[in-house]
């Protein structure tokens, strides 16, 4: 395991896989990004945070600004195209444990089926645990959203528990958390199971 690093960085961090890179979020992806959250509507599920096509350009700049205060460091996602497609982040970025969550992330319904969000995930967990030499990483969601507990389950994670009452939705409701983690000792054989999702005959 890889000694804890004094501060989780760069927030310029770039990651490369087969299927998906995910590169530093810049208001250059502004209009593919829009494309792809304005042809799966995402934003009008009530129990996301999804960002709509014409609510793109400020949620980026609140994403650069929770970088840029150290909280966040935000990526797009790319397929093997080129093209941007969804975005996803580590978040609640805790430097001195070390820890951090994978979340704030969503792709456009072309890329949902296929290996990119798995692959994606395998390299967002490798970093954490082999660079930064995290001791947990941590998935968070709406209690009621099953597709993403499902899909956070899929990826090996442990259910915690439920943060009851725990923010605001979008609409103003009361949202209750699901937390997921994995642990540095559990990642060898997540990282086994998420290598043979991604290359397994689909």
């Amino acid at each position: 395991m890889t000694p804890p690093s004094a501060h989780l960085s760069p927030i310029d961090l770039t990651l490369t896989g087969t299927h998906v890179t995910l590169k530093p979020l810049s208001h250059d992806h502004h209009d593919p990004l829009a494309h792809a959250s304005a042809a799966g509507q995402l934003h009008k599920l009530w129990y996301t945070s999804v960002p709509s096509a014409d609510g793109m350009a400020a949620e980026i700049t609140r994403r650069l600004a929770e970088r840029d205060a150290g909280r966040m460091i935000p990526f797009t996602q790319v397929d093997a195209s080129g093209t941007p497609v969804g975005m996803t982040t580590y978040m609640n970025i805790d430097h001195a444990t070390p820890r951090v969550e994978i979340g704030s992330t969503w792709i456009g319904p072309n890329a949902q089926r296929g290996p990119l969000n798995t692959e994606a995930k395998r390299l967002l967990l490798a970093h954490a645990f082999e660079v930064w030499g995290c001791l947990a990483v941590e998935f968070r969601t709406h209690r009621l959203n099953q597709q993403s507990r499902s899909a956070i389950e899929r990826l090996g994670a442990q259910f915690d528990g439920i943060l009851r009452a725990h923010m605001r939705s979008p609409n103003g409701t009361t949202r209750d958390t699901a937390v997921y983690s994995i642990t540095a000792p559990e990642w060898p054989v997540v990282r086994s199971h998420l290598d043979w999702q991604i290359l397994r005959p689909r």
